[in-house]
């Protein structure tokens, strides 16, 4: 079954057609027939009809109501397979857990993909893997080491949740319509044991939002609303660099401070 289906900019819609690129997408997932697996707007089933094969329980949240209706048609003869017709980031996804690890896989919209990550770390105990088609420049914050121009608080906060791993590079050639940007495939796997973990993962939050508004002042002036908390500070964390100069692990060293400092204020 195949649909003629215009590609919605509302819904930031660029289908994936190149089937060189599929393959490798699923070699990278792969998935089998007994994971909890996810899928975060299918489109045209492009990577469904290759995914449903391998896991035909599979789950998707779809949010066109047009492309629900052809994938209810398309997949009618998968008795376990469920679509979800709604907005990834208005979706509970630990309703999808039921006592099994989720392994989330998607298409991004690249106008929301920042908001939907952050979304989907609230579920991050619950979620195996992620396997996400971003903008490349998405990716390249997301892997981006202390000193990189495109390191920043998405770098920060998804590194203390996850590995990150970019896999493959994916041209505009690859969709319809073209998209104006490169792409990625990403893979994101929560840390089961964190290597460094925040007291109070809010205030780190904070920190590093507030370090990185102006990414020019050193560190102790971006943060300078936390000064009561900062004596004696430097001799844990150099605060006279910027905030783009500290690791994953300073920044939670320099959290758990303030957040002591905090609490022995109270």
């Amino acid at each position: 079954m195949t649909i003629q289906h215009q590609a919605r900019k509302r819904f930031g819609q660029n289908f994936l057609v190149d089937q060189h690129i599929i393959g490798q997408i699923i070699t990278a997932i792969g998935p089998s027939a007994d994971d909890n697996l996810i899928e975060i707007g299918p489109g045209t089933a492009a990577i469904t009809e290759h995914l449903i094969k391998r896991c035909p329980s599979m789950k998707v949240v779809e949010l066109d109501r047009d492309l629900v209706s052809f994938l209810t048609e398309k997949f009618a003869d998968y008795p376990d397979f469920s679509i979800f017709s709604g907005d990834a980031l208005k979706t509970d996804f630990s309703q999808f857990h039921k006592g099994r690890q989720m392994r989330l896989v998607g298409n991004l919209p690249y106008n929301i993909s920042t908001p939907i990550l952050f979304h989907l770390l609230k579920n991050r105990t619950l979620i195996k893997d992620m396997h996400f088609m971003l903008q490349r420049e998405v990716v390249d914050r997301l892997s981006a080491a202390p000193g990189n121009k495109t390191y920043g608080r998405l770098s920060i906060m998804v590194q203390y949740h996850c590995r990150v791993m970019p896999l493959i590079p994916v041209p505009p050639s690859a969709f319809r319509p073209e998209p104006k940007v490169q792409s990625a495939i990403v893979r994101l796997k929560p840390h089961s044991t964190k290597p460094c973990v925040a007291e109070n993962e809010e205030l780190l939050s904070q920190i590093v939002s507030l370090g990185f508004q102006q990414r020019r002042k050193t560190l102790r002036n971006g943060i300078r609303a936390y000064a009561e908390h900062l004596v004696g500070v430097d001799e844990i964390v150099d605060l006279s660099r910027r905030a783009e100069q500290l690791s994953v692990a300073e920044f939670v060293a320099l959290s758990n401070y303030v957040n002591q400092s905090i609490l022995s204020k109270k």
